[in-house]
């Protein structure tokens, strides 16, 4: 897995907030661009427009004084920001037509028809000439090019001489400023708020739908899900709603038939067992005997792992630990070697007979194959381990999941001693994960078989 795939959230709220977040955070970053943008073009648009029209007072006051008086009239007008000087040579080097030299152009012509109009923004000739009228130098006091970036406009008057003038562009306020970003990211975050809990309320059927499957693979009997919400969720539960009772018929269906099969079966064998009663030879008397036996064993232990009961238990609240002493103590008395170790009491909810009977399954076969069971309990956060030791020939790591099948039993078990119908494992693994837990096996490192059983708590 590599770095980038574990960073992504697990869940599909998290992806979906992670996507979210992002798209409206990359929307708010480019229309702050774009609004930078616009605004800084509007801003120039104005301060070009503004100086075009103090530039077509100047001239209009420039031609109306005096040569003499032009040069401290003109000077009058300054500001510590709007230079202007007038002078035999055009502060303005080369003229622009593009951007906001073509704007202010533009504007100026209107109230300049028939004048030399030089604009740009670019630095102008670094120096100043002298005082007025017909003398050198453009008429700046101040050397431009120490005002910064600016618009020079440049204007020929009437008797060939140069209205200068230099207007720095005004920048405006910062975008950064807390009166505009605040009320942005609370915008960003009132939008990714409400957008969260939407997505959180489209993804709520997920949950529903992984309740409902762990809910099934427990009870088959389970009620059915709601069929509500939009029609994509509606589909899908009606699908999930009809495999739901497909495999409960499935399952009432086999059994009804293993129920069927179990009671036809009972007549013919009393019959054998009424004439295997006449039967002179009491060793093949006591032989099909036993053999009649076993096949009713057989079919009564087939009849109770169809059935399933153990889903039709209700769960009750029980104490394991008391529940597994006394079942030890009940081998102990009969001469079987077992120990329990483990609290007093460890109260869970579960269903009671089919708990007992699945342990005491796993209890006979360690009896039967190890020679002895040593049980230990313990909590382990949510769940509970109940383990069983014994100390026998273990079984081969390959069959670890092959011995829970119904019907299996390994070549070691195939006695008339140990004897059994290969249901054991199947009936306990399907009682246990019927509460929601499960039967493992491994091998010890010493020898023989660890099985660990594991409930939930509640």
């Amino acid at each position: 897995m590599t770095i980038g795939v574990r960073l992504l959230p697990d869940t599909v709220l998290g992806r979906t907030a992670l996507v979210l977040v992002a798209a409206l955070s990359l929307s708010a970053v480019t229309a702050l661009v774009l609004f930078a943008i616009q605004r800084e073009e509007a801003l120039n648009a104005i301060g070009g427009r503004n100086a075009a029209e103090r530039v077509d007072a100047l001239v209009t006051i420039a031609e109306q004084t005096e040569p003499n008086l032009r040069h401290d009239t003109l000077r009058s007008f300054e500001t510590i920001r709007f230079r202007v000087g007038w002078g035999a040579t055009p502060v303005v080097v080369e003229n622009e037509s593009f951007g906001l030299a073509a704007f202010a152009h533009k504007a100026l012509e209107k109230g300049l028809e028939g004048r030399d109009i030089l604009i740009s923004t670019r630095p102008g000739p670094i120096g100043g000439g002298g005082g007025g009228g017909g003398g050198d130098g453009h008429g700046m006091h101040r050397p431009p090019h120490l005002i910064g970036p600016a618009l020079r406009i440049s204007v020929r008057l009437t008797d060939g001489s140069w209205l200068n003038v230099v207007a720095p562009f005004e920048p405006g306020d910062s975008l950064w400023h807390p009166r505009f970003v605040l009320p942005l990211l609370l915008a960003l975050v009132l939008v990714t708020g409400v957008a969260l809990l939407a997505v959180r309320k489209a993804t709520q059927p997920f949950d529903r739908f992984a309740v409902a499957a762990e809910r099934l693979g427990v009870d088959v009997t389970a009620p059915p899900m709601p069929e509500a919400g939009p029609r994509e969720v509606r589909r899908a539960a009606q699908a999930f709603n009809v495999m739901q009772g497909r495999l409960s018929r499935f399952v009432q269906d086999r059994t009804q038939m293993l129920a069927a099969i179990s009671h036809d079966l009972k007549t013919p064998i009393t019959r054998l067992r009424l004439r295997a009663e006449f039967i002179e030879d009491d060793e093949q008397r006591t032989k099909m005997l036993a053999d009649l036996e076993e096949m009713e064993a057989m079919i009564a232990s087939t009849l109770a792992f169809a059935r399933d009961d153990a889903t039709s238990e209700p769960r009750l609240r029980l104490d394991i630990a008391a529940m597994v002493q006394g079942m030890v103590e009940d081998l102990e008395d009969l001469g079987a070697a077992c120990a329990y170790a483990g609290p007093q009491s460890l109260v869970i909810e579960a269903r009671p007979a089919a708990l007992k009977r699945a342990v005491a399954n796993l209890l006979d076969n360690a009896l039967k194959y190890g020679g002895s069971a040593r049980l230990e309990l313990s909590p382990a956060g949510t769940e509970i381990h109940l383990t069983i030791d014994d100390d026998g020939p273990g079984i081969p790591e390959p069959d670890f999941e092959r011995v829970f099948a119904p019907f299996v039993r390994l070549e070691a078990s195939r006695s008339r001693d140990t004897g059994g119908s290969g249901l054991g494992l199947a009936v306990a693994r399907a009682a246990i994960r019927a509460q929601g837990g499960d039967i493992t096996l491994t091998n010890r490192p010493g020898g023989g078989l660890h099985v660990t059983l594991s409930l939930p708590l509640g």
